[in-house]
């Protein structure tokens, strides 16, 4: 169900231990909560492959997948858009340094298709605290990015 005009904004935290069986239960209870205030299905399928690859990252890199570590994800909710803020324990990567590609986009590396991805999925994407802080944002069907 959209928001209404008293709902300006809706914000929810998650928090997820680090290892791997927790990547889907912490995608589905976000989805979960998407799901409530989202009506269009296809910007819920960018929502779930974008989130699903952002919490695989977190988890097996950030945490290496150690369950005795914490993944935090925020979400919030406006009239115009979905944001997501993952952060992981890990130390991060060079956020400045993308994966080497080919002229077409095209990922020349074992590592760094994910980010692509979520690139080509979602409307914002970038990295605080080198990179282990994530930041998503989706607008609603309609709403052009700023």
């Amino acid at each position: 169900m959209p928001l209404q005009p008293e709902q300006q904004v809706l914000s929810r935290e998650f928090e997820f231990t680090g290892d791997a069986a927790s990547i889907a239960p912490a995608r589905d209870a976000i989805l979960k909560f998407v799901h409530e205030h989202c009506t269009d299905e296809q910007q819920e399928t960018d929502i779930f492959l974008a989130l699903q690859e952002a919490l695989a990252n977190a988890i097996l890199h950030g945490c290496q997948g150690d369950p005795s570590k914490h993944v935090h994800c925020t979400v919030e909710i406006t009239p115009s858009s979905f944001s997501f803020v993952i952060r992981d324990p890990g130390l991060g990567f060079d956020t400045g340094n993308p994966a080497d590609e080919a002229e077409d986009g095209t990922n020349l590396t074992e590592h760094g298709r994910g980010i692509y991805l979520m690139r080509s999925l979602m409307d914002e994407v970038s990295y605080r605290n080198n990179g282990s802080e994530l930041r998503l944002k989706k607008m609603r069907a309609g709403v052009t990015a700023r």
